[in-house]
Order: C-alpha cells, then sequence, then structure tokens
C-alpha cells in the first residue's frame, strides 16, 4: 500500500506544531510528508539576514519546519537542538587558564560588535548552505539530511517576500502597514493582506507536492502572515485549486493579534475571500476554543467541509495545540481515504 502524501502549510510555531502531530499520526499511518513554508519573514534573525546579507529566503520558519520533522536519534536531535540555539548577548565574559597555557584571560565584550547576539545556528547553516549551493531546495534538502528529518520542507517560492496589509484602526483610519513582523503587532483590524511582489516564482518542487498531494493541510498558525500568503502566490494557489487531493483546515485555538476581531467562522470566511474556488473537505476545530459551533459549522459549508470538533489543545489550559492529541485526531481523517 503507498504512503498518503500530505502536504501541510504554514510558517513558524502553527507550522510545527502540525507537523509535530503528523509525525505523531505516523506512528498510525504510512506518511509522506512535505512542509511549504512562508518566506515573509522579516523579524528577529531572519529580518537581519535579509538585510545585512540580502538572503535570498529567510530562514527561521524553514529551520523550524526542520526541526520540527527531526528524526528521535540522539544525534538528529542534538542537531535539531543546535539548530534551534539562539546566541545571546554577550555582557562580561572571563576565562580560566588552560593547564600550560598561560594566566587567566580576562575579557569584557563590546556588545556594539556582538554580531551573534539574536541569531540562531540553524538561520546561519541555512544562510551557508543557500550560498554555498546555489540551491534553496538542495540546501533544505541537505539540512534535512543533517536531521533526520521525516518528511520534505520546501518554500513557498523561491526568493523571499514582503507581506502588506490595509489596517483599520479604531477611529476609523486606515494605513497600509509594510512587512510580515508589523503586521502581525498590528493595532487595529486587518482588512486586507497582500504579496510583493504579487507574483513571485513558487517554488517548482512545491508546485509538484501539491499536484501528488492526497491531502493538503492549511493552519493552525497566524492566519494572515502564514495561512493566507500561500493562497496569495498565482502559480501556487492553481496548484492548489487543481489538485486532486482532499484539503483540510485546523482551526487555531484562540486569536492572536492580527486577527483580534476575527470569529472562528471568520477565518473560514477569508479563505474564501481570498481564493474564491478552494473547495475544503474537514475542518478540525477544538470544541472547548471554537466558541458556539453553529456559525463554524455553517462557514464550514460554504466551503463545502465538514466540521469535526475534538480536544486538540494542550491539558494546561492555555490555547496551545497538543501535537499528541492533534496527530491523534488527524488519524481517523487522514486514514479515511484507505
Amino acid at each position: 500500500m503507498t504512503a498518503i502524501r500530505v502536504v501541510a502549510f504554514g510558517g513558524g510555531h502553527g507550522l510545527s506544531a502540525s507537523l509535530r502531530a503528523l509525525r505523531h499520526s505516523a506512528r498510525d499511518l504510512d506518511l509522506e510528508i512535505t512542509a511549504i513554508v512562508t518566506v515573509g519573514d522579516d523579524g528577529g534573525s531572519s529580518g537581519r539576514l535579509r538585510v545585512e546579507r540580502d538572503a535570498l529566503l529567510p530562514p527561521g520558519d524553514l529551520r523550524q519546519a526542520l526541526a520540527a520533522l527531526a528524526a528521535d536519534h540522539p544525534t538528529h536531535r542534538l542537531t535539531a537542538t543546535l539548530m534551534q540555539h539562539r546566541f545571546e548577548a554577550m555582557t562580561a565574559a572571563s576565562r580560566e587558564p588552560v593547564a600550560g597555557r598561560g594566566p587567566r584571560i580576562e575579557r569584557r565584550a563590546d556588545r556594539s560588535k556582538d554580531t551573534l547576539a539574536g541569531h540562531t545556528v540553524g538561520n546561519l547553516l541555512l544562510l551557508g548552505l543557500i550560498e554555498m549551493l546555489g540551491d534553496p531546495v538542495a540546501a533544505l534538502d541537505h539540512a534535512a539530511e543533517m536531521v533526520g528529518a521525516q518528511g520534505r520542507v520546501l518554500p513557498m517560492a523561491l526568493h523571499a517576500v514582503g507581506i502588506e496589509a490595509d489596517v483599520v484602526h479604531a477611529d476609523g483610519s486606515r494605513e497600509t502597514v509594510r512587512g510580515q513582523h508589523s503586521v502581525a503587532v498590528a493595532e487595529g483590524r486587518v482588512e486586507a493582506v497582500r504579496l510583493d511582489p504579487a507574483d513571485p516564482p513558487a517554488c517548482p518542487e512545491a508546485i509538484t507536492a501539491v499536484r501528488e498531494a492526497d491531502w493538503l493541510i492549511f493552519g493552525p498558525g497566524s492566519w494572515y502572515t502564514s495561512v493566507l500568503p500561500h493562497l496569495l502566490v498565482p502559480r501556487l494557489a492553481e496548484a492548489i485549486v487543481a489538485s486532486p487531493a482532499r484539503r483540510l483546515v485546523t482551526l487555531n485555538l484562540s486569536p492572536d493579534k492580527e486577527t483580534i476581531g476575527l470569529s472562528t467562522a471568520d477565518h473560514l470566511a477569508a479563505l474564501h475571500w481570498y481564493l474564491p474556488e478552494l473547495r475544503v473537505d474537514t475542518v478540525l476545530a477544538d470544541a472547548k476554543w471554537a466558541g458556539e459551533p453553529e456559525p463554524v459549522r455553517a462557514a464550514a459549508q460554504e466551503l463545502g467541509a465538514e466540521l469535526v470538533l475534538v480536544p486538540v489543545a494542550v491539558a494546561d489550559g492555555s490555547p496551545r495545540h497538543d501535537p499528541e492529541a492533534l496527530g491523534a485526531a488527524l488519524v481517523p481523517v487522514l486514514g479515511a481515504t484507505r
């Protein structure tokens, strides 16, 4: 029996949660997992590398996806942990003498020259691989081997994109907010979002994965900056609509800053707004966090989907997906194709 080919779209922590859940599902199902990752990140280490090194792709979300798919072998897990290691800012440092190598050396760091502070090892590694190989997909495949990734990680486009949003403030004023990070923390209601450029070159390997998939999974994640951008890349959107795969949407557990005022049902309506041809088979939500189920059920039906309510949050009551619970919930859904 052939593997179930699953393509998960997103970025950041939401995609990581989805990929970890799929790895749990793979204990019961034979899955072939591909992550297609947004490339609009312009904050933190990724943002600095875009500016300072004119990085072809922001590596942060790609790195997180690789770490989420890392194999459980101790060497692979250690490599994944190393990739996630973030250099802290230097303060004062001292070094004890090594026997036979001279007196103790006292050093006080010049923090203005601490160029590593805030960077992660994996970001620098991916940047180096992309520069060395000249091919982001080859670089990601090599990094995947280093962590024994239980799946493949691909960018949604072959170069970084900008994210812009029209934001309406409480006083009724409007402004255009530019940059993924700025959109994510903008005060106000996001009215529309778009990419710059509007037609970035889609990753060919991502297009192929979508065309050959059995399931396409959207969410969880930041809706405007991690989930919807995939629907705004024209060639990728065309492939999503044309794919014979079934489609599943995993809803967030609570609004984040960029979706304040957006109901759970509104999240589904946004998918239709940005890609009217999109049809969905299943919407997965946590009953505790979804609110009144009927509006969500109606919004799911507008997309052609069945609403499945199942507990997928962590036990401590915080709005975070439990990868094991989400993975268990995915098994009967993904396995229904068999």
